[in-house]
């Protein structure tokens, strides 16, 4: 006799943040995903700075029980918050206190009260933001007479996290350019000359893309077949690239089970290595 399957959990998440709510929202995603047929439904209230809001993210948080996390500095509001939680027997956890009150002892320093320090419009701030210009202007291929400026260049066929993985490593601060493999087209020649970036070759495998290009045809309502999506014709597009990336020595990273945070991970390791910071570290 099989048993059936379990039913899925639904829990409300309060996220309450007196910046964008960005730190608070990863750490409860990154904590649910730990248990399984686990789904919050979240609620995010950020910039909440004033006595007034907090007043009305209250009001929201009673009609819908559940878990209240924040990341509140300032101490009255903080204050406030809890006493209304306990008022409505809500868990209400501070996300940050337990790293913040261990990485303070070690550090012997004081805790700063600026709000939204993380966002501070710095050098880094604006790197990041030169960053994420380069990448949109060099995706998919664009704009290759500056590609020396990259810090990596993406190499792969269509739809193996060329531009998202890009878009994710700007973020991080990371030049990035990718150029698409396309069947019956040479890569530009400057991609074999170039001295500065890594170049890093993406790889999937073939019923994995498969499945990804033929969902993106759906979406786009393309009923048509065509060497896109036709499996013989997708596994030789693979096995080309595969030559390609072994014959100019460039490293691999299969994305087949990775995620585009995983992928820009991966990419962030070997840019390290590279470097001399870390040992190199692929799988």
């Amino acid at each position: 006799m099989t048993s059936s399957p379990r039913l899925a959990t639904y829990f409300h998440v309060h996220l309450v943040s007196d910046s964008t709510g960005e730190t608070l929202n990863a750490m409860a995603r990154a904590v649910c995903a730990r248990f399984d047929d686990v789904l919050p439904i979240e609620h995010i209230f950020a910039l909440v700075r004033s006595t007034r809001q907090l007043e009305r993210v209250l009001a929201e948080i009673a009609g819908a029980p559940g878990v209240v996390l924040h990341t509140i500095v300032d101490k009255d509001l903080r204050a406030q918050l809890e006493a209304g939680c306990r008022e409505i027997d809500m868990t209400c956890i501070a996300a940050l206190d337990p790293l913040v009150t261990v990485l303070g002892r070690y550090l012997g320093a004081s805790l700063s009260k600026r709000v939204g320090a993380q966002h501070t419009l710095d050098a880094g701030y604006f790197e990041r933001m030169d960053a994420l210009n380069f990448a949109m202007a060099h995706d998919d291929g664009q704009a290759n007479t500056d590609l020396e400026a990259a810090d990596v260049v993406l190499v792969g066929v269509s739809r193996t996290s060329k531009t998202p993985t890009s878009i994710y490593l700007a973020h991080r601060g990371v030049r990035a350019a990718n150029i698409p493999l396309v069947p019956g087209t040479e890569p530009p020649a400057r991609l074999f000359e170039l001295n500065n970036p890594l170049i890093v070759g993406l790889t999937v495998s073939p019923d994995r893309l498969l499945q990804i290009r033929r969902n993106r045809l759906l979406s786009l309502r393309e009923e048509r077949e065509s060497a896109y999506v036709e499996e013989e014709a997708v596994r030789e597009e693979i096995v080309r690239a595969r030559r390609l990336f072994e014959r100019h020595r460039w490293p691999v990273i299969d994305v087949t089970r990775r995620s585009v945070e995983e992928t820009a991970a991966a990419v962030i390791n070997l840019l390290s290595a590279r470097q001399g910071h870390v040992a190199e570290i692929i799988a």
